[in-house]
């Protein structure tokens, strides 16, 4: 059997994510239209993994996938056929054969979130699907002095929408607040894995905090279940942007 290494990028408008649980309607997530068109190709069963379980909405510029195929299919041929028979919001920017032990999913080291927010006043129609939009520029200071205390091995129960008796220790390596044009603000969160809706749970805090909703010190209490976690920010704005091995 061949492993073979793919890097998507996707549109998650559409889809209910990357997989849906129960599975009831493959072809509403990316993992269901990956797989079939997969199948379709090589006449096997092909079962794809994946870095991260992106949510409803949420987009990809670098998602890692790994599946194992007997098909001899050469490399370029398997992009080719995938990026024309798959839809046009996803697509396949690499692929390449790894070694047998390689697993997108097992052998992640960290994966990279980053939110966008418009500042403008008007929301620019052609960045809507991609960004959130906030009317007014954030406290950038208030925002990174509450991103600091996120920075660690903690664990993020409380800022997770998840039901779980498993371990909800996660060590967050960075949460960067940038500013990359006057009317733009991206939050950066790298970890070694995030729980259910802890990406847009931190960033709808840390927007609370930049908008003078919340104080810069209430990650504190609300990692320790003390305060609530804000409202999960709006998907649209979420993207995952990069996986390292």
């Amino acid at each position: 059997m061949r492993n073979i290494k793919l890097i998507l990028e996707y549109d998650g408008s559409r889809y209910q994510g990357w997989q849906q649980p129960g599975k009831k309607d493959p072809s509403s997530t990316v993992s269901g239209r990956l797989t079939g068109t997969l199948c379709r190709m090589t006449g096997e069963d092909i079962e794809v993994f994946c870095a991260a379980r992106t949510e409803p909405g949420v987009h990809a510029s670098c998602q890692t996938v790994s599946f194992k195929t007997a098909s001899r299919l050469p490399v370029p041929e398997i992009r080719r056929e995938l990026n024309q028979y798959l839809p046009q919001d996803i697509a396949v920017l690499q692929a390449e054969e790894v070694p047998e032990r390689f697993h997108a999913s097992l052998n992640l080291l960290s994966m990279t979130y980053t939110y966008r927010v418009y500042t403008g006043a008007v929301m620019d129609v052609f960045r809507r699907k991609y960004m959130c939009h906030i009317p007014q520029a954030p406290d950038i200071s208030a925002m990174e002095k509450a991103a600091s205390h996120l920075v660690g091995i903690h664990d993020f129960r409380c800022l997770s929408s998840g039901r779980t008796k498993k371990s909800c220790e996660k060590k967050l390596w960075s949460a960067k607040i940038l500013s990359p044009a006057d009317d733009e603000l991206h939050i950066v969160l790298e970890a070694s894995a995030f729980l259910h809706q802890m990406p847009r749970l931190i960033t709808g805090t840390l927007l609370d905090v930049g908008t003078g909703v919340r104080s810069a010190g209430c990650i504190p209490a609300i990692l320790s279940g003390r305060e609530p976690a804000s409202r999960p920010a709006p998907p649209a704005g979420l993207c995952l942007t990069d996986t390292r091995y």
